[in-house]
């Protein structure tokens, strides 16, 4: 799995870095509170903390209405329940507008980078915000981009800009081919995100029958239950417990 999840992780940042390459980093998002913001009165920060925290209560609310009505075997070793847990935890996400891993990529790519004229810095912070984030490029990809980018500077005899929608061209042709060579195609990133998604699902069912059953033998250590059966994790329904 961990494989598979730092291959979708190069995969996913190779391809938003690259889209925001050209579109230099403008969100929907940041455009949006700008425009709300010149249309709203200044708040105070005990305003804007309320609002956060408020903000922060309803998207747990709504997810914690979820759990609650959708059924969840604990029974990482069976594919149904492995499926049917993945298929909840995409619907808490939608239902309480939270950022999947592609989206958290994405915005985090493009509030860095927004602003940042030339392709030069552009990849450096890249390579710090893949370093912040934990990541670990395994196959090389900072060190041929660079030297694409070399390449096209070289000939150039300046520093590439973001603007020079020529030159820019020239250098995304250049990531094609670095794509192909990695074996990265655009057209796989869905096919290969619900793959993750299920292995990250069995991973946590694992994890969580993992605390069930040392909960529940934590608990009949104690007098009060010493006659108890260990009730088979699989027949626990959570939302009894929610």
């Amino acid at each position: 799995m961990a494989m598979a999840a730092r291959l979708v992780s190069r995969s996913r940042q190779l391809y938003s870095a690259q889209a925001a390459f050209v579109n230099g980093g403008a969100t929907q998002a940041r455009s949006f509170a700008k425009d709300a913001a010149s249309d709203r009165p200044p708040v105070s920060g005990d305003d804007l903390l309320k609002g956060i925290f408020f903000e922060v209560k309803k998207k747990f609310e709504t997810a914690l209405g979820v759990l609650k009505k959708e059924k969840i075997t604990i029974d990482p070793d069976d594919p149904a329940a492995v499926s049917r847990y993945a298929q909840v935890m995409k619907t808490v996400r939608e239902k309480a507008d939270l950022l999947s891993d592609s989206q958290r990529i994405k915005y985090t790519i493009e509030t860095f980078t927004n602003g940042i004229p030339d392709a030069r810095t552009y990849l450096n912070t890249l390579q710090e915000i893949r370093v912040k984030s934990g990541l670990i490029d395994h196959l090389g990809i900072e060190p041929l981009m660079m030297e694409a980018l070399e390449k096209i500077e070289k000939d150039i005899k300046k520093p590439l800009l973001r603007n020079d929608k020529k030159n820019m061209a020239t250098l995304l042709a250049e990531f094609d081919k670095i794509n192909k060579k990695l074996g990265f195609r655009k057209e796989d990133l869905p096919k290969i995100e619900e793959e993750l998604e299920l292995e990250i699902a069995k991973s946590e069912l694992t994890e969580l029958k993992k605390e069930c059953i040392e909960s529940m033998e934590t608990q009949l250590k104690r007098e009060e239950f010493k006659d108890e059966e260990m009730p088979n994790v699989k027949e626990l329904d959570i939302r009894n417990f929610l």
